[in-house]
């Protein structure tokens, strides 16, 4: 079993064995995860998300520098495709934010999506809650960037900043992509660029038509992520807007029922892919997927009762 101790004393090799065992779904590491919860709840997830080549990871690299600035800790999470080859992450986080690599208040992990939708890996809670109990005030999560299916990253964090760009050649870029519906804070990043007014103009505008009717509470903010923490960046007034979020997120009079809602989708995953688990050893007990596929070419069954019966077969 993990040494727990270790972990939540912050020793690092520990903390990345346990993360690699998590993210391979080792049975010990599940009980490992189970004790460190009770030290977790301290930490502040704030999820990045956006659109491919929004300079997610950039602005990621300049926030993690503003709160290392300020004496915080900072763990990251990125989350990257899936290797065709290797099943693992095709960026890594030796790749990312090589500044920080030797800074002991900085830990950064690597998760590959394998075949998860919504821009986080099945592993992200897990390891988040290890990082916390590690004694990480800021947990930073970047998404895939796989776009339009990324509104996940809201259920899993605190506050969720969604990353544009101008001059991406499509007028309603952001509108169509269902993430101006998650974000709490907006950044227009590459702000330097022509057409950076007219992006901020089509947010705002948009931003007038959410549902939830909290247009007032969402801020935008432009950026130069590029210029790290330089005079005119705009990191420093982003991260303000995170703590304005933050106050009213964490302890305002809103925060238990959000609370409450990251813990039931935590609950919901975990639900899903238990189910998944046990769904693919009935599937290995009866010949593997293409045997059972094979009747349902021959027509000698149908695809939902067999799927009935191998839910059935372990008691779901």
């Amino acid at each position: 079993m993990t040494d727990i101790a270790a972990i939540l004393a912050g020793e690092v090799r520990s903390a990345a064995r346990l993360m690699r065992d998590l993210d391979d779904r080792r049975p010990e590491a599940l009980t490992s995860l189970k004790a460190l919860f009770p030290h977790t709840g301290k930490g502040y997830i704030v999820g990045i998300t956006g659109n491919p080549g929004a300079g997610k990871s950039t602005v990621v690299d300049a926030l993690i520098g503003h709160y290392r600035a300020a004496g915080e800790r900072v763990g990251v999470v990125c989350v990257d495709p899936t290797s065709p080859f290797s099943g693992g992450a095709i960026l890594g986080d030796r790749i990312r934010m090589q500044r920080h690599a030797l800074d002991d208040g900085v830990f950064i992990r690597s998760l590959a999506t394998r075949g998860n939708l919504g821009g986080l890996s099945r592993s992200t809670f897990d390891v988040a809650h290890v990082l916390d109990a590690m004694g990480y005030q800021r947990i930073l999560i970047e998404t895939v960037g796989v776009g339009q299916d990324e509104v996940e990253v809201m259920k899993a964090a605190h506050t969720t900043v969604v990353v544009t760009v101008p001059g991406l050649g499509d007028d309603i870029q952001a509108i169509k992509s269902g993430l101006l519906e998650v974000a709490e804070v907006l950044v227009v990043n590459k702000s330097d660029r022509e057409g950076a007014d007219r992006t901020e103009r089509d947010l705002l505008n948009m931003l007038d038509l959410r549902a939830t009717g909290e247009r007032k509470e969402v801020e935008i903010v432009r950026t130069i992520a590029t210029r790290g923490m330089a005079e005119g960046s705009g990191i420093t007034e982003m991260a303000a807007a995170i703590e304005r979020h933050r106050e009213r997120a964490w302890s305002g009079p809103t925060a238990e029922g959000r609370a409450i809602a990251r813990a039931k989708f935590h609950l919901a995953e975990l639900v899903r892919g238990l189910l998944a688990d046990r769904a693919a050893k009935a599937t290995a007990a009866r010949g593997g997927l293409d045997e059972i596929a094979k009747a349902v070419v021959d027509r000698t069954s149908d695809p939902w009762t067999l799927a009935e019966q191998l839910l059935a077969s372990h008691g779901v």
